[in-house]
């Protein structure tokens, strides 16, 4: 309890240095309608609460707005704020959530009919993050054709910066594609990866089977949750998380969908620091502060 006073009151001190107040709520579309595009705007209410929170972690741990990249989408009331949305970053394992999705995109039948034995396996890949299982899966589907799903659906745009790319096997392997961009091998963008999960939760990520498929896998209550980043930032809050991290070096993130009383919403966050951890633990649980707040 105590832990959860002193953030409380952590949020409330950022939020008033800043002359911030919760926004009333407004009418907004209906959840199944709402499109996430590259002309969604931003709440304003909301856009600078996210600021401030972001300001005052990059202050703590002396980093700068070129090393974090962070997107939230309150799900009960549509609400948006992202900062650098369409930066792409290196993801290293966040893309497997790339596999995952062509892995339904080109098995439809899985939807419906998955074996035990794969259910474990996509599993391992998506919520404990295993290189084997998801270079098994990135070796049969392909890699050009695991791009081909993600492009086709609009996660990866020339236009606009980039977004989910998978050009690599996570295991040993000499074939890489970089992407057209960066030359990344795995990348990702805040904004797509906010998508990724609102078509994850509205039903609409390949299919309504699907996407319910895909969903009980990220959760895969038989495979614990790697005590790290956003979960260690929400550990002892009534929430349920079902996210994609990634590691290599200083480039740390976290993706998470996370539920609880009165609040449901897509918290992303992409840094290149070697404090990212520290920063994504804290940026979690002032997040929560703020999504439980009165609106």
């Amino acid at each position: 309890m105590h832990g959860r006073v002193t953030t409380t009151l952590l949020l409330f001190m950022i939020l008033s240095s800043f002359g911030i107040t919760a926004p009333a709520a407004e009418d907004k579309p209906k959840f199944n309608d709402y499109v996430l595009d590259y002309e969604t705007p931003a709440d304003p209410g909301l856009q600078t609460n996210l600021a401030a929170i972001d300001a005052a972690l990059r202050a703590k741990y002396e980093m700068t707005t070129e090393q974090t990249a962070v997107g939230l989408l309150d799900l009960n009331t549509l609400r948006i704020a992202m900062i650098h949305p369409d930066r792409m970053e290196y993801a290293a394992s966040v893309p497997k959530v790339g596999i995952l999705l062509a892995y339904f995109q080109l098995h439809p039948v899985a939807a419906t009919n998955l074996s035990s034995q794969t259910r474990h396996e996509l599993g391992l890949m998506a919520k404990a993050s295993d290189n084997e299982m998801a270079t098994k899966f990135s070796k049969e589907l392909g890699l050009k054709q695991i791009q081909e799903v993600l492009n086709a659906q609009h996660f990866y745009d020339t236009n606009h910066g980039g977004g989910i790319w998978v050009g690599k096997h996570y295991g040993r392997s000499d074939e890489r594609i970089g992407d057209p961009l960066h030359n990344f091998s795995h990348g990702a963008t805040v904004r797509q990866l906010l998508r990724y999960f609102l078509l994850l939760e509205q039903g609409r990520l390949v299919s309504p089977a699907a996407s319910k498929t895909m969903r009980e896998i990220f959760a895969s209550p038989d495979i614990p949750h790697d005590d790290i980043k956003f979960v260690r930032g929400l550990a002892g809050r009534e929430v349920q998380i079902i996210r994609k991290w990634g590691s290599y070096e200083d480039w740390l993130h976290d993706s998470a969908v996370i539920t609880g009383p009165g609040r449901h919403y897509i918290l992303v966050a992409l840094t290149h620091h070697p404090k990212g951890d520290d920063y994504l633990v804290e940026l979690a649980r002032a997040v929560d502060e703020l999504m439980i707040a009165p609106q």
